[in-house]
């Protein structure tokens, strides 16, 4: 039993890493994206790599732990969910990489100040920031009691995105030679809005494990 004990912290600790590096890369992005940080962003898409590599390490740990022990209730319940963790965590990295990506490649990323305030793209990439943070103590002590507030911080993201839409179509009215970069704008804020779901999912996942609850298609589950 104490092997098996072993084996299931060793799968958890490396969600943990992954994870971690994760939320990194986020709080990365947000340097590069609202600073126009193409150093930065260069190294975003450079760990990228890790990620996967994390991703491909933790399938084959949980595929290895299922063929050798056959859990079963709790323990089943948790390799199962840290197969959909880790899926998640690598889309919301390279999410984050794409994000990266259009500092790096685009001449529209010179945004104004102004126009960042107005879009509330800070406030959209501390919200996520905080939901993967969250969520990540939420796993490291197998507690749900903050899903909830995680899960209603999901409607806000969703929020700016969608007010996001008007605010460019306004500038783009205004000054139609901003057309082509307030198109190519809304790409790495659907990005980001990308991840509120993708974060959603993490909290899901995590309440699956520890509640034996599957809170898909409630309320505040937004198709994907």
């Amino acid at each position: 039993m104490k092997h098996i004990e072993k084996e299931i912290n060793s799968l958890k600790e490396e969600i943990i890493q992954m994870w971690k590096l994760v939320v990194s890369q986020l709080e990365k992005a947000k340097q590069s994206f609202i600073n126009s940080d193409i150093e930065t962003a260069i190294e975003i898409v450079t760990r990228e790599k890790s990620v996967d590599a994390f991703e491909l390490k933790i399938d084959s740990d949980c595929e290895n732990y299922i063929a050798l022990y056959s859990p079963v209730a709790v323990d089943l319940r948790l390799v199962l969910s840290l197969l959909k963790i880790s899926n998640s965590l690598e889309r919301i990295g390279d999410l984050a990489a794409g994000i990266a990506r259009h500092v790096i490649e685009d001449e529209c990323n010179n945004n104004s100040l102004e126009l960042i305030e107005n879009l509330q793209l800070e406030e959209m990439f501390d919200t996520l920031i905080s939901m993967l943070s969250d969520g990540l103590v939420s796993l490291e002590y197998e507690s749900t009691i903050k899903s909830e507030k995680i899960l209603a911080k999901d409607d806000k993201i969703d929020q700016i995105y969608h007010n996001s839409i008007y605010i460019l179509s306004e500038y783009i009215t205004k000054d139609t030679s901003f057309t082509l970069c307030g198109l190519k704008l809304l790409l790495p804020i659907r990005k980001l809005e990308r991840i509120g779901d993708l974060c959603s999912n993490l909290v899901e996942d995590i309440v699956f494990y520890v509640d034996a609850i599957v809170l898909k298609h409630n309320e505040h589950h937004n198709n994907n």
